[in-house]
């Protein structure tokens, strides 16, 4: 063998150890990309599409109007709907309208800022959180160099799947799934944007009454009361917000209902006839009163559901 291929042959057994090093710190330096928390302007705006079992498709403009909550270390994301706002008082489909808090985006729970996000994110990083009053234990499952994918479980068998995208600094996806599979809301970015111009909202809401009446037979007369209190912090509602959906049969099919302050005076009368369907219909009753009386009356085959919330109006000029 002459010098030149021993020379050569050298030359490649150094060279290939030194290929497998680079290789490995290549690995090494992809395993631990990570996602710093964004900061958020005033007048930063995201607009989904929520999907829940009580309203479909509903689209919301969320709106950061505030970067000086809670002593300097939260935003207020707001909305550029009043109705849109009002509605999420009610039914309480987005979890993350009011104060998110600077260091890891937290929404705030019963008074409590909880880590749906933990910055930096990680593959693999896991925490837990509460939400929708469910306990979760979240892990990132991917992370590319702008999408961060996190699933989080919880002991009943429900289920969150979400997707923050640090191109627009916050979700493109976050869905919440039931035991049953259900999707009990599904979550969409359609747009993003900087500079957003216009009034926007936030109703903090709070639950004063909810139920379901089925009758499948002959007539029936129900009666039920609640009673109205001021919000446990901020004092008098400024109005009550009520959530119906009514579905009569054929037939001699009917409701009526009529709802009452604690002077018999009526607040709300609707009547529904045969074959009648209303679904999210959404209205506002006037506020204070100490106690409301509901009166349904049934015939045939029916259906109706009945949610009323207060609400605290607080909206800015941006």
């Amino acid at each position: 063998m002459n010098q030149q291929v021993i020379i050569g042959l050298t030359i490649l057994i150094l060279a290939m150890p030194l290929s497998g090093c680079t290789q490995n710190n290549d690995a090494i330096s992809n395993s631990k990309d990570e996602i710093e928390v964004p900061t958020w302007n005033i007048g930063d705006y995201w607009l989904y599409t929520f999907s829940t079992p009580d309203y479909n498709d509903d689209t919301a403009r969320l709106v950061v109007a505030s970067d000086t909550e809670e002593d300097n270390t939260a935003y207020m994301l707001t909305i550029s709907s009043l109705t849109e706002a009002r509605r999420h008082a009610v039914l309480n489909h987005n979890p993350f309208l009011g104060r998110m808090t600077h260091d890891h985006l937290s929404a705030f729970e019963n008074g409590v800022a909880q880590p749906v996000l933990n910055f930096p994110l990680e593959v693999e990083k896991s925490w837990d959180f509460s939400l929708f009053t469910i306990e979760w234990s979240a892990i990132v499952v991917s992370l590319d160099s702008n999408l961060a994918v996190i699933h989080a479980s919880s002991n009943d068998g429900s289920k969150l799947v979400y997707t923050f995208d640090s191109n627009i600094k916050f979700f493109s996806t976050f869905i919440w799934t039931d035991s049953n599979n259900v999707e009990n809301l599904k979550m969409m970015q359609v747009d993003s944007g900087t500079g957003y111009s216009g009034d926007v909202y936030f109703v903090r809401g709070g639950d004063l009454f909810s139920d379901i009446w089925e009758s499948n037979g002959p007539d029936a007369e129900v009666q039920d009361s609640f009673l109205v209190s001021d919000h446990p912090n901020d004092g008098a509602w400024d109005e009550m917000i009520y959530f119906l959906d009514a579905n009569c049969g054929g037939g001699s099919s009917s409701i009526s209902m009529t709802l009452r302050d604690h002077l018999s005076i009526s607040v709300l009368e609707r009547v529904w006839g045969p074959g009648s369907t209303e679904s999210g219909t959404l209205g506002t009753i006037p506020y204070p009163s100490e106690e409301y009386t509901l009166t349904l009356t049934f015939s045939g085959e029916s259906y109706f559901r009945f949610i009323v919330a207060g609400g605290i109006t607080q909206s800015w000029s941006i």
